[in-house]
């Protein structure tokens, strides 16, 4: 999806300009992808533009660098208020934010201890990520042949760039297949995630996700729905998930902040339910945007004020 460019771009405690910030060639992080990064969203709300869970993203970022052996030269609440400070000056009340700890320029090869570790904040409009009818129809999913990463290879508890170039493969084999996202297995042969999502299966009144030994990310919006559905009398289980438990589920869908929630009416060509979004999804769905929007007070310490 194209970038709508916005006016500024935090980078290591100064706003740039978009069109000027930039790295140089040799950057490190450019050539090995060591860096870690995070997907945010804020949301306008009544009380005006609200970060959805920012620093509980934040904190994740720090435990991503913390994996990576990175020290980034601002404290969390450094970054969550730089956070807050860009969306201000961009004067954008709905947007994407993705924050990035790389490595900055002057040294070169595998050992990344030497480098100066640098961080950046970009805000910018961003609309449904799988598709503005994805929400509405579904999509169709392929159980993808690229197997999410071993945890002793590169481990996918950290949300690192390097390590999504396993999600790209993914990615491009489904698109060019005919499919809409890809599903990847863990090496053991459990279902562990979307190559950006999180996924989920609904069983009667239970809604089912899988371990994070299994290799997905812990998502912040599988985490919120996890939240949801329990307080909705839903029992809430993770548990190991194989590719036929999509096949035969009731329901399942995606969670993700740039995919929010995504219905999956088919995977492998096999109708998921009644290959059309179910009443459960629905109702988680509609409970989240609510939560986002700032209309649920249950759910209010989620949003986090830019004015506030």
């Amino acid at each position: 999806m194209p970038i709508t460019p916005t006016s500024k771009i935090w980078m290591s405690g100064e706003f740039v300009d978009w069109n000027d910030a930039r790295i140089h060639v040799l950057n490190p992080t450019l050539h090995y992808g060591w860096g870690v990064f995070e997907g945010i969203r804020a949301y306008e709300t009544a009380d005006g533009p609200a970060v959805f869970r920012l620093t509980d993203h934040i904190a994740r970022l720090y435990r991503s660098a913390k994996i990576y052996v990175m020290e980034p030269p601002f404290t969390q609440d450094q970054v969550v208020a730089a956070t807050k400070e860009t969306i201000a000056v961009n004067d954008i009340a709905s947007c994407y934010i993705r924050p990035l700890v790389y490595l900055g320029y002057g040294e070169m090869g595998l050992n990344p201890l030497p480098s100066p570790v640098e961080v950046m904040i970009a805000v910018w409009p961003w609309g449904a990520y799988l598709g503005e009818e994805a929400e509405a129809n579904g999509v169709r999913a392929m159980i993808s042949s690229w197997k999410r990463n071993d945890p002793n290879i590169t481990p996918p508890a950290a949300k690192a760039s390097g390590q999504y170039l396993n999600s790209s493969l993914a990615k491009v084999a489904a698109v060019k297949a005919g499919y809409d996202e890809a599903i990847l297995t863990s090496p053991n042969g459990h279902i562990a995630d979307g190559t950006g999502e999180n996924v989920f299966i609904v069983s009667g009144r239970k809604v089912i996700t899988p371990l994070l030994t299994d290799g997905p990310l812990g998502g912040i919006t599988r985490a919120s729905i996890m939240q949801i559905a329990a307080d909705q009398g839903y029992e809430v289980v993770e548990q190991h998930i194989v590719r036929t438990d999509l096949y035969l589920a009731d329901e399942a869908f995606f969670t993700g902040t740039a995919a929010e929630i995504v219905p999956i009416v088919s995977v492998d060509d096999r109708q998921v339910g009644t290959g059309k979004p179910g009443p459960v999804t629905r109702e988680l769905l509609e409970i989240f945007h609510r939560a986002t929007r700032g209309e649920l007070e249950r759910y209010r310490s989620w949003n986090e004020l830019v004015g506030g």
